[in-house]
């Protein structure tokens, strides 16, 4: 008999075609020697007491974390109080008094104390050279400019039933700086503006120094006190100050007064600063409506960020004490 045609599957088995992907690599099968190799090498790799020691800090580090680092350093950053969050000590270090006092100081803080071998040590301190002794600081917190000045405003305005005086001193007062990249003239900076009464400092957020455990150190714990406001564009910032009845007086060499006598003094008032080097930036220097110049000797250039800032800041609260002292005579 004549065999007739065969019967298809008619789809049924489509599923069937389709293909599984590439094949996977001999590291990657269970059953392979390649795989069995690659195991053992990751367990060696597991076991190197360098590589241990790297996992370990990167689990409770990172690159933005801001360190103070030696024995020196730690001491003081904890006696003027620095938030920080732990302070790492080496296994078997040499006490002495400084570590003594530093344990004891970061007990009564209530820091975490955390010991590590030496390998770990110089993996958080990115360096050999910590004396066995490194302490992580907490990121600084800074506040809005919003902030300052609704705080600034609201002191102004609770001084207003305490009379002339009272009332003339408490009058709204920042420091901002242009284009300050030390973070020790920032510190010094804050630590002037707390001490002659200035409601915050406002920095931008771009070419400028941060509040970082050297700036704090260096203001002596006025950081913790006196907030700071990061802006986006300086510029801006000055001109909605201006837009809420602030007037601003930039320091400059070639300026067209003198510090304390541009007339703007009791009124709130914003002083700006520039770098030792450059000094302000154009745009700035054009949003200004004083430039107030300090008299110094034309044996000096210019004079430090941080100086110029005490100097004016001096000058300002002079002029108000004067003017204060002349309106409770009337």
């Amino acid at each position: 008999m004549k065999k007739g045609p065969t019967k298809g599957s008619g789809g049924k088995h489509r599923n069937k075609l389709r293909g599984h992907g590439p094949t996977p690599k001999a590291e990657d099968r269970v059953y392979h020697k390649a795989y069995r190799a690659k195991k053992a090498a990751e367990r060696r790799q597991m076991a190197d007491p360098r590589l241990a020691a790297k996992r370990r800090v990167a689990k409770f580090t990172s690159d933005s974390d801001d360190l103070v680092i030696g024995r020196n350093a730690v001491v003081e950053a904890l006696r003027v109080g620095v938030p920080a969050k732990e302070l790492y000590l080496a296994a078997r270090i040499e006490h002495d008094d400084r570590t003594r006092e530093i344990v004891q100081l970061a007990t009564r803080q209530g820091l975490h104390l955390l010991e590590a071998d030496r390998l770990e040590m110089d993996r958080i301190a990115r360096s050999s050279n910590h004396q066995g002794v490194v302490l992580k600081v907490q990121p600084y917190q800074y506040s809005s400019l919003q902030e300052l000045v609704d705080r600034a405003d609201r002191k102004a305005r609770a001084m207003e039933a305490a009379g002339p005086e009272a009332q003339i001193k408490a009058r709204p007062l920042f420091i901002a700086l242009d284009g300050v990249t030390d973070p020790q003239n920032l510190g010094a900076v804050i630590r002037s503006a707390a001490a002659f009464g200035a409601n915050g400092v406002i920095l931008p957020e771009r070419r400028s120094a941060s509040v970082t455990a050297a700036a704090w150190k260096v203001s002596a714990g006025a950081a913790a006190h006196l907030p700071v406001a990061r802006v986006v564009n300086l510029t801006k910032a000055i001109e909605s100050l201006k837009e809420r009845g602030y007037y601003v007086v930039g320091l400059d060499g070639g300026g067209d007064a003198l510090v304390g006598e541009t007339n703007f003094e009791t009124d709130p008032l914003v002083v700006v600063l520039g770098s030792e080097g450059k000094g302000l930036s154009r745009l700035v220097r054009e949003s200004c409506d004083s430039i107030a110049g300090i008299p110094i000797s034309s044996m000096v250039e210019s004079l430090n960020a941080s100086v110029a800032a005490g100097i004016s800041l001096y000058a300002v609260a002079r002029a108000r004490r004067e003017a204060a002292e002349a309106a409770a005579k009337k």
